[in-house]
């Protein structure tokens, strides 16, 4: 693949985890056996998903993560160089196990997700110091240290940073502290009706919005992105794509619109962006496997501007 004009790269930080991918019917709403139609065993995580993203689309990307030093961690490690991710910050710890998740994908396209990160796993981040941050930053919510270890590095720096800000399991106080620190946030929808208690994007947006942000939105599948705009909710939807399959398309939207960040394209370009890529990775079975390359987003958009992405691609 032949690189951007100016290549760009991102730090990615956060989960990676093994995820065994189930397709059938229908996900169950009751406690019963059923039978699946297909098993996929791939990568996952928020924050590694961006990453791969960023590489599939020609960028730089490294990612910052923990394992286990187990069979799983050596997976997810050589799936991330398949993809051509730097894994220099992949850390692998003894007697802990990797993380890892069961995904339930219907014929719709929609998921169940059940996860598992061990307790265990060690939470300081003082080993982190790269030499670059980067052209931009991105963090999931999972590892708090590492990730406001990060973002404060990059908003000192001047680095353009981005929080993917989804459920999550630590107190409300570490996620508001990571929140504040992040220049731009993007939340799921559950993931802002957790952080401010309020199942309304427009109340919500209001109240997570921090003076130190540049810019704060939330993703809501197929209604696209809504985001604050001088005070003002705006909404942009997703180009029109037969669903196959949801998995990983947050993952992707966060990882192209960091990639925008760090090539410093303006909000709206990076906002088409990611709803292109998110769109066209939904058309395609797979996690990872589905994330478009500029090629396909070429052929799928050919009137979104790509020139500063890649040369001939």
């Amino acid at each position: 693949m032949k690189r951007s004009r100016e290549s760009r790269s991102v730090f990615c930080l956060g989960l990676a985890l093994q995820d065994t991918i189930l397709t059938l019917d229908r996900i169950p709403d009751q406690a019963v056996k059923v039978y699946a139609k297909g098993r996929r065993q791939v990568g996952g995580g928020p924050a590694a998903t961006a990453a791969v993203t960023v590489a599939r689309l020609g960028g730089h990307a490294s990612i910052a993560a923990r394992t286990g030093e187990d069979n799983i961690g050596a997976t997810i490690r050589a799936e991330f160089e398949a993809w051509g991710v730097d894994t220099t910050w992949l850390r692998a710890f003894r007697d802990v196990q990797s993380s890892g998740a069961v995904v339930l994908v219907d014929s719709s396209g929609e998921r169940l997700i059940v996860a598992y990160a061990d307790p265990d796993l060690p939470s300081a981040a003082d080993w982190l110091e790269p030499k670059s941050w980067g052209d931009a930053v991105l963090c999931d919510l999972t590892w708090p240290e590492g990730a406001l270890r990060c973002l404060h590095a990059a908003r000192a720096a001047g680095t353009p940073s981005l929080l993917d800000a989804d459920i999550s399991r630590h107190a409300s106080g570490t996620v508001a502290a990571i929140v504040e620190a992040a220049g731009h946030v993007i939340f799921s929808r559950p993931g802002l009706a957790q952080f401010t208690g309020t199942d309304s994007i427009e109340e919500g947006l209001g109240i997570a919005r921090r003076s130190s942000h540049m810019f704060v939105g939330v993703t809501d599948g197929a209604d696209g992105l809504y985001w604050l705009e001088n005070g003002e909710v705006r909404n942009a939807l997703p180009p029109h794509v037969e669903v196959v399959d949801t998995t990983g398309a947050g993952d992707a939207f966060h990882g192209s619109f960091a990639l925008a960040l760090a090539h410093r394209r303006p909000i709206a370009d990076a906002i088409a962006f990611s709803n292109t890529v998110a769109a066209l990775k939904c058309s395609r079975p797979g996690g990872r496997a589905g994330l478009p390359d500029p090629a396909a987003l070429r052929r799928f958009a050919p009137g979104l501007d790509l020139d500063w992405l890649t040369v001939g691609a």
